[in-house]
């Protein structure tokens, strides 16, 4: 299940590139939006593929499994959201399937707003 979750993920935003393509200036306000999001979902990113990957570390033996990485496991095997993620991510009530569902579109939208410049509507 985390190998699938995996493979669903993006690589984290490149930062640097997107504040050169989208600067930050007081006559653009949204380019400000676009770097806080893409602070907040690399953390999140980086929290998720973290966890998933240190239990398959552990699952072979490499490392140990630790409480919290036991917490994400039953969430997974619950199909719940786990509460190490939800410290890290935007509010939501979906269970995982949706949830990762969601966060790949919400992941989309922030790389096609970084290709492509400002949209026309965002989600709220």
């Amino acid at each position: 299940m985390s190998t699938g979750i995996l493979d669903q993920l993006p690589k984290p935003f490149d930062t640097e590139l997107a504040l050169k393509k989208h600067p930050l200036m007081p006559s653009e306000s949204m380019n400000t939006v676009l770097a806080q999001e893409i602070l907040r979902f690399n953390r999140l990113l980086i929290v998720i593929r973290s966890s998933l990957v240190d239990i398959g570390r552990a699952i072979i033996g490499e490392i140990v499994m630790s409480e919290d990485l036991e917490n994400v496991t039953n969430a997974l095997f619950d199909n719940k959201v786990p509460s190490m993620w939800m410290k890290a991510s935007y509010p939501s009530l979906k269970p995982l399937a949706s949830y990762i569902s969601d966060f790949v579109e919400r992941l989309s939208f922030i790389q096609k707003w970084i290709d492509t410049g400002i949209p026309s509507s965002y989600w709220i």
